[in-house]
């Protein structure tokens, strides 16, 4: 037998009216068959008594017959269909947690394989073969196994949701279409699941490139961290080199230290001793001539006395008074130090040169911007160079525009990463440098310090230098600067002063904390009646030799 015909076969046991295996089973006087209770409910509900399956109409209630043989034969079908069931109940998985069981299981709850939405019920595969093999079932809609089916019904219709309502953008069965949203825009469920799912299509896309974009921004973290390490390490070794001369410096200038002083008081001590020997022997030749003196101051020999008196009355001994053995070793630890700090010094120099070398690979090509110069001031055409001319030029006060100090402003601006410029001020007696932010106050008297977003540093009456930090310090300096370096490092807080030629470490403002751009800030001072005519030059960047 074939498969199509076992499958008519089986259909002769289903009730057309429950389509589930007859129960009962009973024969109406037009020939068919149904369970006792289904055909008994249906005519219940009706006042004449048509044969659900050919619709013959019997005026009065039939007497129902029990067809012997047919209902042997259905007890049989149902006995084989059980053991069928219970054999591939063995089969099949029980639903695990977070699983969709089978609504119609009883006792141990098999996985669903598709869940219907016209019953609103989830299948195993045992009892989902109705719906694959009933006709009036295979018209049924099945998907795949979900849970909470009855959310799938209109709460206030109990009706299928089948629409969607674009106005409210909600789902909404036959009844709401024409009730509650009857002027509102529908469009079947299935249109608006394939326009959402190609929106979906557009959403995972973008989500997929912005996954790709966090990824090789991960590869970009690391990245900097392994360059990070690389320059932790290149300064954890070139720091231990350097301590580790310092500390050799350190330990032989204390061990020369030590070597003179024991030197000296070696020499003293050999001196002291061949003094106190030889005073000694003095004294030994004194007490020889005082025994030999008071013996003749004895004698009664008038002869005797005579003779042997010019003997005794020799020259005088040595003069000790001025005979000195202390030894003074004021000044030979400063001497000592001075010579290290010679030596510490000539180091620094090297440090500041290497880490000038260093920041000077950050320099930004900075121009003069005139939308921010004070009326006074005068830039070069290039924009390089600026000073006060003394006079006021008529110029528009744009809110860019310092109005009352002598300022102005590059055009370039970092808000992440570093930069660096050189600014020449040979020849000036006063000039103010650094960087200041972009919401700085440009009108009316500015107070230069941190707090105000200006990080600077000033010379004043040309040997008066000072880091305006609020409150201000003096800063002294060995030898006055003729070409200064300023660099940034915006995440690390840093703004740091250099004298380019002098190969000195100004000054630096630590742990800054920048929220918005900063811009190059320059002011040439007052023009002095030309004593300070002479303009800042912005340079371009060399390598320090």
């Amino acid at each position: 037998m074939s498969a199509a015909s076992c499958l008519r076969f089986e259909d002769h046991f289903l009730c057309s009216i429950c389509l589930d295996v007859f129960t009962d089973p009973v024969s109406t006087p037009c020939g068919h068959n149904f369970c006792k209770n289904c055909i008994n409910e249906h005519w219940n509900s009706d006042v004449q008594y048509p044969c659900p399956l050919c619709e013959k109409v019997f005026n009065t209630k039939p007497e129902l017959e029990v067809n012997t043989l047919f209902s042997e034969m259905v007890s049989q079908f149902r006995q084989e269909a059980q053991q069928k069931a219970s054999s591939s109940s063995s089969e099949q998985q029980a639903a695990k947690p977070g699983e969709v069981p089978c609504d119609v299981c009883t006792g141990t709850k098999l996985k669903a394989l598709k869940s219907c939405l016209v019953c609103l019920t989830s299948y195993c595969e045992t009892h989902l073969e109705p719906h694959l093999t009933t006709l009036g079932l295979k018209r049924h809609q099945l998907m795949d196994p979900v849970e909470n089916l009855e959310d799938r019904m209109c709460m206030k219709h109990d009706k299928p949701l089948e629409l969607f309502c674009k106005t409210d953008q909600t789902c909404v069965c036959m009844l709401c279409s024409v009730l509650d949203h009857k002027t509102h825009e529908f469009v079947p469920l299935k249109e608006e699941y394939e326009g959402k799912k190609a929106e979906l299509g557009k959403t995972e896309a973008e989500i997929q490139e912005m996954i790709q974009k966090r990824r090789l921004k991960i590869q970009e973290i690391k990245h900097s961290v392994d360059l990070s390490k690389e320059a932790a390490n290149r300064e954890k070794a070139e720091g231990v080199q350097v301590f580790t001369a310092l500390k050799k410096s350190v330990e032989s200038g204390q061990a020369k230290l030590i070597h003179s002083i024991r030197k000296r008081q070696k020499q003293t001590e050999k001196q002291a001793e061949d003094f106190i020997k030889e005073l000694e022997q003095e004294i030994s030749e004194l007490k020889k001539r005082s025994s030999e003196v008071e013996k003749l101051s004895h004698s009664e020999d008038h002869l005797h006395l005579l003779q042997n008196f010019p003997s005794l009355k020799a020259a005088p001994p040595k003069d000790w008074t001025e005979v000195s053995v202390y030894q003074s070793y004021e000044g030979t630890v400063v001497r000592v130090v001075a010579q290290l700090e010679k030596t510490l010094s000539k180091q620094m120099k090297k440090l500041i040169e290497a880490e000038l070398k260093r920041v000077q690979q950050y320099a930004l090509d900075v121009t003069l911007d005139p939308d921010t110069a004070h009326p006074q001031l005068i830039l070069s055409d290039d924009g390089k160079q600026v000073y006060c001319g003394g006079v006021e030029k008529n110029l528009p006060d744009n809110p860019e525009r310092f109005s009352d100090c002598a300022n102005v402003l590059g055009k370039q601006s970092l808000s992440s990463g570093r930069f660096y410029f050189e600014v020449q001020v040979k020849e000036k007696t006063d000039w103010t440098l650094g960087v200041a932010r972009e919401s700085i106050n440009r009108k009316g008297q500015i107070i230069l310090k941190p707090q105000n977003g200006y990080w600077t540093i000033w010379l004043r009456n040309g040997n008066e230098y000072k880091v305006l930090a609020g409150p201000d310090a003096i800063l002294s300096l060995k030898s006055p600067p003729q070409k200064v370096g300023v660099f940034v490092d915006y995440e690390e807080g840093l703004v740091s002063f250099y004298g380019v030629d002098t190969i000195d470490l100004i000054c630096s403002f630590t742990g800054c904390s920048f929220t918005d751009k900063l811009y190059p800030y320059f002011s040439p001072c007052d023009n002095d009646g030309g004593g300070n005519s002479t303009p800042l030059i912005i340079c371009p960047v060399n390598q320090t030799a």
